[in-house]
Parts: C-alpha cells; sequence; structure tokens
C-alpha cells in the first residue's frame, strides 16, 4: 500500500547528472558544468568517488590504489583535452569525450 502524497523515491539522493567524458576499466571520468575552480574532474569506480584537479594531479576521496593510479597515469596523457573541457564546461559549451586509458 502507497500512501498519498509519499514518493516511492523520497528516501533516495537527488544525484545531478554529470556528462561523462571518459571510460575505462571500470571507472567513468565526468565533469561537472560551470563547477567550481580549481580546474578538476571526477572519477567512479564501483562505490568510490575522487576528485582530481587537473594541473596539480591532487586527489580527494578515496579510491583502491590501482584504479587511482590509472587515473593518474591517464590524466598525465590527457591534460591539455582535460583543461579544454574545463573551459568548456565553465561556458556550457559541450564537452569532448577523451579517449580511455590503452
Amino acid at each position: 500500500m502507497v500512501r498519498c502524497g509519499v514518493s516511492a523515491f523520497a528516501t533516495f539522493p537527488l544525484f545531478i547528472s554529470m556528462p561523462v567524458i571518459s571510460r575505462f576499466r571500470g571507472i567513468v571520468i565526468t565533469m561537472l558544468y560551470r563547477d567550481h575552480e580549481p580546474a578538476h574532474f571526477h572519477a567512479r569506480f564501483a562505490e568510490f568517488e575522487i576528485t582530481v584537479d587537473i594541473s596539480s594531479g591532487t586527489v580527494r576521496g578515496g579510491f583502491p590504489r590501482s584504479a587511482q593510479n590509472d587515473v593518474l597515469s591517464w590524466l598525465e596523457l590527457h591534460r591539455s583535452e582535460l583543461m579544454e573541457n574545463w573551459d568548456r564546461a565553465r561556458s556550457s559549451a559541450p564537452l569532448e569525450p577523451v579517449p580511455p586509458l590503452p
């Protein structure tokens, strides 16, 4: 029995949709439009999430070591493309896909 006026999803958190710019090895890389500085991207792996500063590679959050190493290797390969996407996101322009880690 469902009570009137109560959503079945009322207890679920509201997630903000972030455009996916790359996927590799079970890792999903996203970037939020008009997000706060410094330039960064988000990475998810299973139940883990991190935020990575594009310039410094500083990681906030927790990831399994091998997955975090993959993200940081990918960052080194695609830093300029990520900065271009950051600039696009800040101006609400469409983001470009970034190739996965080989």
